[in-house]
């Protein structure tokens, strides 16, 4: 019974061609307006996708940068901002989907 059941699972899986997901986080990062562009720079190499950026209500000289990141990528991200914006940044990060892990990342 046991050598059928994974008989049946290693075909079954086969032929289901299975992917891999990950969790996109919705990423909210406060910064100091001049290093807004740094941050800007930063979340692409992070393979993160920016949504958009404007300035902070109520808060003269500050942005709110809004994007979507791999929450694999989020691990040291405020080292990140905190080194590009002299220790001032923050960020916020809340589940927003599952995304197909493609490329070299699935791979491994």
């Amino acid at each position: 019974f046991q050598m059928a059941a994974k008989l049946a699972m290693k075909e079954g899986m086969a032929a289901c061609s299975p992917v891999l997901l990950e969790p996109i986080m919705k990423v909210e990062i406060v910064t100091p307006s001049d290093a807004t562009s740094k941050i800007i720079a930063l979340i692409p190499q992070r393979r993160g996708q920016i949504l958009g950026y404007d300035a902070r209500p109520g808060w003269p000289g500050w942005d709110v940068v809004e994007a979507t990141m791999p929450q694999a990528e989020i691990g040291d991200l405020i080292i990140e901002l905190r080194s590009a914006t002299a220790g001032v940044a923050s960020y916020r990060a809340s589940f927003d989907h599952m995304a197909e892990l493609t490329g070299r990342l699935a791979d491994e």
